[in-house]
């Protein structure tokens, strides 16, 4: 296979230059399991395990290989490899982990396009698209919309209305993958040299679009239940499955929560919420937070119903969870940073007092 089918070009290609003087090869890696790794050179797929300098020098494991990575890999004998670097990435979907921390969980790299696939048989609510939405925009990729299930729908146009009404530039699909209706308009976003990743919930029907866009059953599909139209959950790991035609896309499992990430960019936030972003530009202060500031012009308009108040308060929290995260991230910063001088003086931390 070439791999230009697979997406890759010239960007990668410089970044791989040094590398390629040191004689390593490049792969993509195609599946993760337990810090084993499945990776395409092109003209094979092998095993391969991570360095131990990749381990050593990242800074987090949002730095380690991941589904999507190009990387450039030491072939070894009887069809095993290491992974001696990660190439730059040039987009990449993360979200906050789960807990109290602040650590980075990246779920898709290296893709042109997100589909968030959602369905209108009970999966539907905007505010969690719209948190999908920020963190689309913040990935660099080019999100798109999918609403599965109009085969079980009874008011398509409500359901795309209010989509395209929380998100005027990004396009919207109404589908059915399992009776592939609506699939011919995804083709535009497939292809040799493009890659696209799966996001949604668990049940929307993920796996049964790729076997849809595959023309075969590749990916195990679970039962969907009469009462509510809501599948079972079945992909349990990330992998990269590459289309006939070339390019490849990335099926991920459901996720239950989409958490913000800290130091989120606010221009990209905003391209989520261009409407309100429009109507902020008549506030009277550059800086007002929409809260309580006179002369307000985003109050104003929900007051008038010019703007949904649910939309408002849907980005108001979002703004404010980043916020909280960006200031538990510093103190956590400045934390190790007392404790890294400490250390370079020869003296510990102390103790606090029981």
């Amino acid at each position: 296979m070439d791999l230009r089918e697979l997406g890759w070009n010239d960007f990668f290609a410089d970044s791989f230059a040094p590398y390629k003087a040191k004689g390593l090869t490049v792969a993509r890696v195609i599946r993760e399991h337990r810090k084993k790794f499945l990776i395409c050179t092109g003209d094979l797929d092998i095993q391969a395990e991570m360095a131990g300098r990749i381990v050593h020098k990242a800074a987090s494991r949002a730095e380690h290989p991941t589904v999507g990575d190009w990387v450039a890999v030491r072939l070894l004998e009887k069809g095993q490899a290491f992974i001696e670097a990660v190439l730059p990435r040039k987009s990449k979907f993360s979200r906050k982990g789960a807990g109290l921390n602040n650590n980075e969980q990246v779920i898709a790299v290296n893709v042109d396009t997100i589909f968030l696939v959602t369905d209108m048989a009970g999966d539907f609510n905007l505010r969690r698209l719209e948190r999908y939405l920020v963190l689309a925009w913040d990935s660099g990729a080019k999100p798109v919309i999918i609403l599965n299930k109009m085969d079980l729908c009874d008011d398509i146009h409500s359901y795309v209305s209010e989509a395209k009404f929380i998100a005027p530039d990004v396009p919207v699909h109404a589908i059915s993958a399992v009776e592939s209706q609506g699939i011919e308009g995804l083709h535009e976003y497939l292809g040799v040299g493009k890659t696209v990743a799966l996001l949604g919930s668990s049940g929307v029907g993920k796996s049964t679009l790729i076997n849809s866009i595959l023309g075969m059953e590749r990916l195990e599909v679970g039962q969907v239940r009469p009462e509510d139209g809501k599948g079972r959950h079945t992909t349990t790991h990330r992998e990269l499955i590459v289309l006939p035609e070339g390019g490849a896309v990335i099926d991920n499992p459901g996720m239950r929560e989409l958490h913000m990430l800290a130091d989120l960019d606010d221009h990209r936030m905003m391209l989520a919420f261009e409407d309100i972003a429009d109507i902020a530009e008549n506030c009277k202060f550059r800086d007002c937070q929409h809260m309580h500031e006179p002369n307000c012009a985003v109050r104003d308009a929900v007051e008038n119903g010019t703007i949904n108040s649910d939309r408002v308060e849907g980005y108001l929290k979002l703004r404010h969870e980043i916020q909280l995260l960006t200031l538990r991230q510093q103190q956590n910063l400045s934390k190790k940073e007392v404790q890294k001088r400490q250390a370079l003086h020869g003296r510990r931390p102390r103790r606090r007092k029981r």
